[in-house]
């Protein structure tokens, strides 16, 4: 009886936590917003519950939640080379009186990327507004880790994510780092690696009114530092597609799509992982020199096929004749959450097959939000990271450290069509595009809405 008396209140306890789990996924629902969309690929939530959402192919578009209608806002004329276009989306901290809306995007006959400012008037964006604040160099016909993520964080200053405009096919899936004259498209020590370089980045600045931009204290490197930009905040990324600040700590999250060696070579370096990072500060996250949690990759004669040592990641050098930046770089730091092709022994929960890391934003539970649609308080302080190929979203709770304590499935099994950019509405509900079931021309392209399900008066 005693026995008993000690599993019974064990069983009941750890049914009522099964329940309430499953309470907590059935009170959240997926709503379809907007549908019939073509490329849709980043978004913004308005203080007034408007959606600004871009396509890749040009258009700005808004949906309006009163009456549920999407309108045209604008067309920019770009480049849609493999994976250049409008790639990027933000609305300025003040916006509701502004109006000031910000795009990363290509223009065409131009190698290049830029983010600009434009003005919103009467719900059109005047194209005549444009103010160019950064001008990314990129190849035409064939771009490549483009990156593109656009973000505020709390003091009102711009985050811009650049790819590292590297090709990684002669590189058997391991790190580019092709020194031979020539063939500087496929070393990433060229842009990820130097200092003095925009590609490969999560770049900083501060928008001004007259449509100029400073630079905020704490980047990587002074203004006015030899062979740096001052833009520079984090370096060290191979193609850091979307990432978020959250308003509260100003810590970034983001995830870094990684290298396809489905194995370890110990002539070669690690097998290619997928990255989820944090920086509170200023830093540089190693790529191409170590993936992961700072595993070296060695040096490698793409001529001979010869290896050289590895990287020490306390003293990363870039010895590449293509670098144009400094030869002693800043030491490098580890991912937090890192998972290769194959199945992961560590974290076995984010699956296995294609990937391609991508980050959304930090949920603050307020409880004297009014709002029926507003997240449950379970999901207080967590980061939603996502999976574009893998087509999950989960939420992630780090330490005061940065150590990963807990890492929760979203919405139980349900099965994203690739997401590709998820934001935080001032309803406290979560908006995000899917960008549909295939890598491009899809059907089932829609922008939606994660929400609490409403209860009745």
């Amino acid at each position: 009886m005693s026995d008993l008396s000690r599993i019974i209140p064990a069983f009941l306890l750890g049914l009522g936590a099964a329940l309430a789990d499953l309470q907590a996924a059935a009170a959240l629902e997926r709503t379809v917003l907007a549908a019939d969309l073509h490329e849709p690929i980043a978004l913004d939530v308005a203080l007034d519950g408007q959606v600004f959402f871009a396509e890749r192919r040009g258009a700005v578009k808004a949906w309006h939640p009163d009456p549920g209608t999407t309108t045209v806002v604008g067309k920019l004329e770009v480049f849609t080379g493999p994976e250049d276009g409008l790639l990027g989306l933000a609305l300025h901290p003040g916006f509701a009186t502004n109006h000031w809306l910000f795009l990363f995007h290509s223009t065409p006959g131009v190698p290049e990327n830029r983010v600009s400012r434009f003005t919103v008037t009467d719900g059109a964006l005047d194209l005549a507004s444009q103010k160019i604040l950064l001008r990314i160099p990129t190849r035409i016909p064939k771009p490549n880790h483009s990156g593109g993520g656009l973000g505020f964080d709390a003091a009102g200053d711009l985050y811009a994510s650049t790819g590292d405009y590297t090709y990684a096919d002669k590189s058997d899936g391991f790190a580019p780092l092709d020194r031979r004259p020539g063939h500087e498209l496929n070393d990433s020590e060229r842009t990820a690696a130097n200092t003095a370089d925009l590609r490969g980045k999560i770049l900083r600045i501060h928008p001004e009114p007259d449509g100029t931009a400073t630079i905020p204290a704490g980047n990587l490197f002074p203004p006015g530092m030899p062979k740096t930009c001052p833009e520079i905040y984090l370096m060290g990324c191979r193609n850091p597609f979307r990432f978020t600040v959250d308003p509260r700590t100003g810590w970034l999250y983001w995830g870094d799509v990684g290298p396809d060696a489905t194995g370890p070579d110990p002539a070669r370096g690690p097998a290619g992982f997928d990255e989820f990072n944090l920086a509170k500060a200023a830093g540089n996250f190693g790529w191409p020199y170590f993936a992961a949690d700072n595993r070296p990759y060695h040096t490698f004669d793409f001529g001979t096929r010869e290896s050289g040592p590895a990287t020490d990641p306390a003293h990363p050098v870039n010895d590449s004749p293509h670098n144009t930046g400094l030869r002693e770089l800043p030491p490098a730091k580890p991912a937090f959450l890192w998972y290769p092709p194959g199945p992961s022994s560590r974290w076995p929960e984010v699956g296995s097959g294609a990937r391609s890391a991508m980050a959304g934003p930090v949920y603050h539970f307020d409880p004297a939000l009014r709002s029926d649609r507003k997240l449950p308080a379970e999901y207080d302080g967590a980061v939603f990271l996502f999976e574009w190929e893998r087509g999950w979203i989960k939420a992630a709770w780090l330490g005061d450290t940065g150590e990963l304590r807990a890492l929760k499935p979203f919405m139980g099994d349900v099965k994203f069509k690739r997401p590709i950019c998820l934001k935080l509405g001032p309803d406290g509900a979560l908006y995000l595009i899917e960008w549909g079931s295939n890598w491009s021309d899809n059907r089932d392209a829609a922008l939606v809405r994660l929400a609490a399900v409403a209860t009745p008066p």
